[in-house]
């Protein structure tokens, strides 16, 4: 089942589950991330664990907090590696770049204003790959085209005492017309 929902406005990270693939234009939210380019696939783990631990500490002096979940916005489709950012939505920009002891650089940034396919999945990261496949299929099927760049928004925070089971991540790409 498709459904075509009015735009959410910038609050869409925030939204209900989306159980159905669903199709509405976003507005520009600002960000703060680490940018990843031609990163080995093989070490995303690492890229997020960086990013995530050095981030609250970077942020705090500046008085920048987030207004939405995690993301992980890609700009190229992924091989053996990836260009990416890895973020969140906040309430202000930084004034310029900050950078930890740890080779972590925050900068501002975006997620794009854009007619996008999004949809709800529970369970593991380990299933994102497959969830990915189903969703493209999703929108193919609806007789869209999915365009870059595309987004995993990370609405359940995990922790260690988390099922994994429950984690709910929202898939969000870019779409134009096919027929």
């Amino acid at each position: 089942m498709v459904q075509s929902t009015q735009s959410p406005g910038s609050n869409y990270l925030n939204a209900e589950a989306a159980n159905e693939i669903e199709f509405f234009k976003t507005e520009e939210i600002p960000t703060v991330v680490q940018k990843f380019e031609h990163y080995p696939m093989s070490e995303m783990r690492t890229a997020f664990d960086s990013t995530f631990s050095s981030m609250k500490s970077l942020l705090e002096p500046h008085d920048i907090h987030p207004t939405g979940p995690a993301f992980a916005l890609h700009h190229s489709m992924p091989g053996k590696t990836a260009t990416f950012e890895i973020g969140i939505p906040v309430n202000r920009a930084l004034k310029k770049p900050v950078h930890s002891g740890t080779g972590v650089t925050l900068e501002n940034s975006s997620l794009p204003a854009k007619k996008v396919a999004r949809l709800s999945v529970f369970g593991s990261y380990a299933g994102l790959g497959g969830a990915w496949q189903n969703f493209m299929n999703s929108v193919f099927r609806a007789g869209k085209k999915a365009d870059l760049p595309f987004w995993e928004v990370y609405v359940s925070e995990p922790t260690p005492d988390t099922d994994p089971e429950t984690l709910r991540t929202d898939l969000y790409t870019a779409t134009s017309h096919t027929h």
